[in-house]
């Protein structure tokens, strides 16, 4: 614990906020590949346009899948590290040990569920007679493997909240490199298509499952999973629950939103504008998941220092991870402006979809530059343990602004495809505004010394 206290605890915060957040966003970069791997090679097929498109048709499920680890795993973490900032170790291998039995039994919950009603569910996301069958290959293989997908990225949280940021970073790319090993095999040698690359992917997660399982049993984890405390404690459960709905809201609401834009530009472009939604929603990934590594970097740090009082250290992590976040989004925008076909051409190079994509990439992506904003404000409400404001928070890109919009924009522009697009970046705009107001109304009422609230279980 000595050690852990000088790591977070004392030192200049810029360095330890580098050395924890170098390898998260290696690993968050790393973490793209479970998923828009399988497409780039997907996207390779000789149908590659179609099966690109059915796996997009897919993907809210896969997302829904993730956002109950993120429940748990986001919603755990956090409250670990304030845990052992205040120096109570035993409380935080109490939350750990009801998070992995959470993931054991959400993910159980969630097989059944989709197996059974997986078939109705993609017709409503917006399947078509040409994708059904290449989401179902997909799907009916991905499944199988739902528990350890809700344990790998689950656990890993409580690997980086202890400050060992190179062993959370491992469990990642030991994953992806075995992913794209044997997706190359599958699909290409073994001629398995989707179905080689669902298959690929869930070996992948299950080597990474072990992989966390064995560290947070071991030595060298500052706090364990112990047996004594696997049976869920109701008072536990719910804390982790307050405080993981914001980050399941975020994914869960991204799987939604897929959902709807799915089938609007379903109806507005066919097929070909679902595959370019498909590879959208990848190029999104590729953007924000290094600011998320960034924040996971800086998660460990905030909580810490929250627990233990250390306020000063609080602000000065927030000011450099918001400097970087928006620094970064910009970069991407212009990026994303200047060279769209670049960004496409990774996934797929037919010309009527890269023309397609290319152009919606200008409109999805033009209120990009503003998102850093938005998350180092919204993870640093989680970070600090503030479920209410960052529930709230999440909402409102997505469901207040983005959903409605989606519906609402068509009625005005002749271009119904187009108008779809504009609601992302007017909702990246207005959430992006109103959080970092909201956070700096917070900042200046509750970020002062002696201001700090322990959160009790």
């Amino acid at each position: 614990m000595n050690k852990k206290s000088t790591d977070l605890g004392k030192g200049s915060v810029g360095k330890i906020l580098l050395r924890l957040a170098l390898p998260a966003i290696v690993a968050q970069l790393v973490n793209v590949l479970y998923n828009i791997v399988d497409r780039i090679f997907i996207g390779r097929m000789p149908s590659g346009d179609i099966a690109m498109a059915g796996v997009g048709i897919a993907f809210p499920i896969i997302m829904l899948v993730s956002a109950f680890s993120a429940l748990i795993g986001m919603g755990g973490a956090p409250l670990a590290a304030i845990k052992m900032g205040e120096g109570d170790n035993t409380a935080a291998e109490k939350i750990m040990g009801n998070s992995f039995s959470m993931l054991l039994i959400l993910g159980t919950i969630l097989t059944i569920l989709f197996m059974i009603f997986k078939e109705p569910i993609l017709w409503a996301f917006g399947a078509s007679e040409a994708t059904i069958n290449f989401a179902l290959d997909y799907l009916n293989l991905y499944l199988v493997g739902t528990i350890f997908v809700q344990i790998a990225p689950g656990m890993n949280t409580f690997i980086y909240t202890q400050g060992f940021a190179k062993i959370g970073m491992a469990t990642v790319i030991t994953g992806a490199v075995i992913n794209i090993i044997l997706d190359s095999i599958f699909i290409f040698v073994f001629d398995m298509g989707v179905k080689g690359a669902a298959l690929a992917t869930i070996i992948a997660q299950v080597v990474s499952a072990l992989w966390v399982f064995h560290f947070l049993i071991g030595n060298k984890s500052i706090i364990k999973i112990k047996r004594k405390y696997l049976v869920p404690d109701l008072n536990i459960v719910l804390s982790i629950i307050a405080l993981g709905v914001p980050p399941f809201i975020m994914h869960s609401t991204e799987s939604i939103v897929l959902i709807v834009l799915n089938n609007k530009v379903q109806v507005y472009g066919g097929d070909l504008a679902v595959g370019a939604m498909t590879i959208m929603s990848s190029i999104m990934q590729i953007v924000t998941l290094p600011i998320i590594g960034l924040s996971q970097g800086a998660q460990p740090i905030i909580s810490y220092n929250y627990g233990a009082g250390n306020l000063h250290r609080v602000k000065k992590t927030f000011k450099i991870l918001f400097i970087n976040c928006i620094t970064y989004t910009i970069i991407m925008w212009g990026l994303l402006m200047l060279f769209p076909k670049v960004f496409v051409s990774i996934f797929n190079n037919k010309s009527e979809l890269l023309q397609i994509t290319s152009m919606s990439i200008r409109i999805f992506f033009s209120g990009i530059l503003l998102f850093g904003a938005q998350i180092a404000c919204q993870q640093t409400f989680l970070a600090l343990g503030q479920a209410k404001i960052s529930l709230i928070m999440a909402l409102l890109r997505k469901v207040v602004l983005l959903i409605p919009l989606i519906f609402i924009l068509p009625i005005f522009f002749e271009d119904k495809l187009k108008a779809v697009l504009l609601a992302e970046p007017i909702s990246d705009v207005l959430a992006a505004i109103t959080t970092s107001i909201c956070f700096y109304i917070f900042y200046k009422r509750n970020l002062v010394d002696g201001a700090s609230t322990k959160i009790h279980m």
